[in-house]
């Protein structure tokens, strides 16, 4: 580690440098930065970075990784202020944090920090944040592209939540390929459908879908209560020209840096242009939890016939009804269920559902290695295997949903 002023005057060719209250608080950081750079950085602290990046000599730096705990929430003007002065001279900044609250995040992201990075850092995560640093600015996107999602702002379409009560439930998969039997479920009017993913970290359904996952989505989230119908149309990609996805953004993101409120303007504005909005949520409960529950039509949780979905279902549903919430409006979906003749497994499911006094809505059968096969190619279960035991059923459930929808529109 090198002084940056003295270092400066001396030429030692210092690339970046650290800025925080102690750097020996982050002795991570202090690994990952002589790895990376070996002696061609140094550190400074708040006030001696402020009169720093004032000199000539800050212009050299390639970035410069500010590093930042709960603790310093007390001094956020002044490091808001370094990273307004650190853009001012075109100098890169990475904000690595520890526990600091989505509000301030927020601020610093607005203020113009370029990359976010969790502390403790995850192994090689500095190296890949400092490569994408480097990488060219995007070219401007248009206001109006020609491919660009036009939006049709004409109802209150249909919220469909899915979210998983254990690993590996297919939560994912199963709201994937609703999605698409809903966008396909009528050859001469298909709704307008609509797929959010809402796991801001390990989100999957740019995978399962083949979709490249569009940085304007970090932005869209950091800043929600400033989209609009464009920005919105922006951060969609459409696949195949029938369904509209909001991948999960391309960084892993804290699942507390949404609040209730901009979830529900996400969901909101979704609705207002889609006439089903399908919702893939993250495998924990969230603080916007609630929301998406308060607002969804339908709310599926996905379990198997495991001591895990048993479990999490009975904390889940004691977390709902400590708050006094409506735990009668998820609708439990068994996946790989027991088959007809499988008397003793019909039998456990039944077993199952009256000890934790909830009802299986629906049970979908087991759709063998074509599954899988479909998600690892990032192609519908339609295309893949259309005559498959699970899109059967999931195409019958798209339309019983399509038939509920158009019968309630035509009543309105």
């Amino acid at each position: 580690m090198t002084d940056v002023a003295s270092s400066a005057e001396n030429e030692l060719g210092i690339r970046a440098c650290t800025i925080s209250r102690d750097v020996q608080l982050f002795d991570l950081l202090i690994e990952d930065m002589e790895t990376l750079l070996g002696e061609s950085w140094g550190d400074l602290g708040f006030t001696e970075a402020m009169n720093f990046l004032h000199q000539p000599e800050a212009t050299k730096l390639e970035f410069v990784a500010l590093a930042i705990d709960d603790t310093d929430e007390e001094n956020l003007d002044v490091i808001t202020a370094i990273v307004n002065t650190a853009k001012g001279n075109n100098i890169k900044v990475m904000l690595i944090a520890e526990d600091v609250s989505p509000a301030a995040l927020h601020g610093l992201l607005k203020a113009g920090a370029d990359e976010f990075v969790p502390y403790p850092l995850p192994e090689g995560e500095l190296a890949a944040a400092v490569e994408r640093l480097n990488k060219p600015a995007p070219e401007p996107i248009p206001m109006v592209q020609e491919n660009q999602v036009r939006l049709k702002s004409d109802g209150d379409g249909v919220l469909v939540a899915v979210q998983g009560f254990a690993g590996g439930t297919g939560a994912t998969t199963f709201a994937v390929n609703l999605a698409w039997e809903l966008a396909n479920i009528d050859k001469d009017k298909s709704p307008r459908v609509c797929m959010i993913d809402l796991g801001l970290q390990f989100g999957s359904v740019s995978t399962y879908l083949d979709l490249p996952r569009k940085e304007i989505v970090v932005e869209l989230l950091a800043d929600i209560d400033q989209v609009d119908e464009d920005s919105f149309a922006q951060a969609l990609v459409s696949f195949e020209d029938k369904l509209q996805v909001l991948t999960a953004p391309s960084d892993l993101l804290p699942l507390d840096m949404l609040g209730p409120q901009e979830v529900k303007k996400l969901l909101d504005l979704a609705r207002e242009h889609f006439d089903f909005v399908i919702v893939d949520m993250p495998p924990a409960l969230t603080m916007w939890t609630e929301t998406v529950l308060t607002e969804a039509q339908v709310f599926f949780a996905m379990v198997e016939l495991d001591m895990r979905s048993a479990q999490n279902t009975l904390r889940f549903k004691r977390a709902l009804q400590s708050e006094e919430l409506p735990f009668e409006k998820l609708r439990f979906v068994l996946n790989r269920a027991p088959k007809f003749t499988d008397l003793q497994g019909r039998s456990r499911a039944k077993r199952m559902a009256e000890s934790l006094g909830i009802q299986i809505d629906l049970q979908l059968p087991d759709g063998g290695k074509q599954v899988t096969q479909a998600c690892d190619h990032g192609i519908p279960l339609a295309t893949q295997a259309g005559k498959n035991p699970l899109r059967k059923e999931i195409t019958k459930l798209a339309q019983s949903l399509f038939d509920v929808g158009r019968s309630d529109s035509e009543a309105a």
